[in-house]
């Protein structure tokens, strides 16, 4: 609707300072020319806007001018009131800046949406962390934090998962994400994305560099590189396994990341056959979690992996009984 898109290029400019008028279309999916008349609109209404043509120009409000006009709809109300991934905002040292932001914002709804933001946020809470995660490491994100603030660079000692010694990076940060309660940092490396887990941090340094981005790419566009990376990463190694239907449920839940499409399931039979795909052979003994519930079919090498993991804990645990311990 147009009032509608007019408020919001309102709460734009007065958020943003002066928008490129394309800026304004493609957010609002509108075309240049009613993007104009949308402006041409609000200062008819009084709204002291006005656009600036040229390479440096755009739409901008005038100096000073502020409204107080939330602009939000019932279901935009109750949709702030549902607090995902609150370990995040204490992670950040934001738990208290965002019960302050709830509560004026909750003063500046309409009347009539409190009611349902209110009985929302005691209703509905979503939690990121997944089943039986175990402890998290603590981990402090001000260094981090202070570099993609203040767009400096950053020095790192990081040590990547299977090693023990940690390695130097300087990297240029593009910010922070939390991924189901892990929080990792987003950088450039030598002008190319890297992923880097912050609990495996051991120290980092703000340097006096300005950060380095590359042009006209933002946190999320590098995200989206390093998340096809990781989810799309080829296994290499078929696994075909057997399970037995009373741990079915469970053995999809655990290995989802490693399954290679439906298992096959008639619905009745004892046994139900799954394709898995992994990185190396060593992988695949995750599966001795379910002891005789799970079958390796093939490929041999994984069948004779699981059979020595599964004879070195059987002699394991024969020689503590020969000490009588």
């Amino acid at each position: 609707m147009k009032s509608d898109r007019l408020l919001s290029i309102l709460l734009l400019l007065q958020t943003r300072g002066r928008v490129p008028a394309h800026e304004l279309a493609d957010r609002l999916e509108v075309s240049v020319r009613t993007i104009y008349r949308d402006v041409e609109a609000l200062s008819a209404s009084g709204v002291p806007v006005y656009a600036e043509r040229g390479r440096h120009g755009g739409i901008e409000l005038l100096a000073g001018f502020r409204t107080d006009v939330t602009g939000l709809t019932a279901d935009e109300s109750r949709a702030l009131f549902i607090l995902a991934a609150q370990g995040a905002h204490a992670a950040l040292g934001l738990d208290a800046a965002l019960g302050s932001a709830l509560r004026k914002v909750m003063a500046a709804l309409p009347a009539p949406y409190r009611p349902a933001a209110e009985v929302t946020s005691r209703r509905i809470l979503v939690d990121a962390t997944r089943w039986k995660g175990g402890p998290q490491p603590v981990v402090d994100l001000g260094t981090l934090q202070d570099a993609v603030f203040a767009d400096r660079r950053l020095r790192l000692r990081y040590r990547h998962s299977g090693e023990q010694e940690a390695r130097t990076y300087t990297v240029d940060p593009y910010g922070l994400v939390s991924k189901a309660g892990v929080w990792y940092l987003v950088a450039d490396r030598r002008t190319k994305p890297q992923l880097f887990r912050a609990d495996r941090v051991q120290s980092a340094t703000v340097l006096d560099d300005a950060v380095k981005r590359r042009p006209g790419v933002e946190l999320a566009d590098v995200w989206e590189v390093l998340r096809r990376q990781v989810e799309e990463r080829p296994g290499g190694l078929d696994v075909t396994v057997r399970v037995r239907r009373d741990r079915l449920d469970m053995f999809l839940r655990l290995n989802a990341s490693q399954l290679a499409g439906l298992p096959d399931d008639d619905g009745e039979s004892e046994w139900v056959t799954a394709r898995l795909s992994y990185g190396v052979v060593r992988e695949a003994r995750a599966l001795l979690a379910f002891t005789d519930r799970v079958e390796v079919l093939s490929p041999p090498e994984v069948r004779a992996e699981l059979a020595a993991a599964a004879a070195s804990v059987t002699d394991l645990y024969q020689r503590v009984g020969e000490r009588g311990l």
